[in-house]
């Protein structure tokens, strides 16, 4: 196999998950790509090609699920090399209208999808004492209004990660989070131009980022190179977790 480092990317068919799926991809990483969304997902390997790249659907928030794929990919490729946790979702709503089952939702996903996927990563990687896993938390996890589910299950992956590069340091497995602030995704196009433009305008540096810098970030982070950084969150956000706006 041409490319010989195994990547599994959850929430990998569109959006930023896409940008990673490609970006590793030029990395000469073959492409484990996780999603619920078989047409799209498909579409993703007939981009990067049959040779580079397999899509497996996977609901990350049910364990047995989140074990048979594993099962799969270390019995057909023999190692997981990177672990990018990128799936996730939102439902956006002030606390006094937020249903018990719009919070269980984000956190069965986000949090707890994440925590899966890194448990049966972390059994891989510790036997063969290499590994990275990079899990895409938010900025929103500083606190957003009308995000108390999102920004609770986007903290926990932070405190995830750190306790996460606590235990598998040892064993030469790097953990990692990245914080995406205003990226282009569909989401943001959705928005009515006086939206967006308002975000933007509170950026400090007046931009919107784009899918493939995040992508870059994990590229960054996944590198063989890039050793002694674990337990770090690196913000993608053109600078607006710094604090005040000019």
């Amino acid at each position: 196999m041409k490319n010989n480092r195994i990547a599994i990317i959850t929430g990998a068919a569109k959006g930023i998950g896409k940008a990673i799926s490609e970006r590793l991809s030029e990395d000469c990483c073959f492409i484990c790509a996780v999603d619920i969304d078989d047409t799209e997902g498909k579409k993703l390997i007939n981009e990067l090609g049959e040779e580079k790249a397999r899509y497996f659907n996977c609901d990350i928030k049910d364990e047995q699920q989140v074990k048979n794929l594993f099962n799969s990919i270390v019995k057909e490729y023999g190692k997981v090399d990177i672990l990018v946790n990128n799936a996730g979702i939102i439902i956006d709503r002030l606390i006094n209208k937020m249903s018990l089952d719009d919070f269980e939702q984000v956190i069965d996903i986000n949090l707890k999808g994440t925590w899966l996927m890194c448990r049966e990563a972390a059994i891989v990687m510790k036997n063969r004492k290499a590994g990275r896993i990079i899990n895409i938390s938010s900025r929103a996890w500083l606190g957003n209004p009308g995000q108390t589910n999102y920004s609770s299950s986007k903290a926990g992956i932070v405190g995830l990660t750190r306790a996460l590069a606590l235990e598998l340091g040892r064993y030469n497995v790097f953990v990692n989070a990245i914080a995406p602030g205003l990226i282009d995704t569909p989401l943001t196009q959705a928005l009515t131009p006086e939206v967006r433009d308002k975000l933007i305008q509170a950026q400090p540096t007046k931009t919107i980022g784009k899918p493939e810098d995040v992508a870059n970030a994990v590229a960054f982070l996944s590198d063989e190179k890039t050793q002694f950084i674990t337990g770090q969150t690196i913000y993608v956000d053109g600078g607006k977790s710094i604090g005040a706006n000019f």
